[in-house]
């Protein structure tokens, strides 16, 4: 597991769900809210990411953007 220590800014209100959620016992603290916040997006936007990171490096590869 590696540690991602980062200032996150989030809107009050999301704030307060995720401490109902931890409060209410479906997460043990908001850290395991992010950490499955943060692998959802990834797992529904996969392929979105990889086509837009290999674009990135088609264009970088056609202009030497060093």
């Amino acid at each position: 597991m590696k540690t991602v220590q980062t200032a996150v800014e989030v809107p009050e209100h999301l704030y307060k769900m995720a401490g109902v959620l931890v409060k209410e016992g479906w997460f043990r603290d908001e850290k395991d809210i992010f950490s499955e916040a943060i692998r959802r997006f990834l797992d529904s936007h996969r392929s979105e990411l990889m086509e837009k990171y290999i674009l990135d490096d088609v264009e970088w590869g056609l202009e030497g953007d060093d």
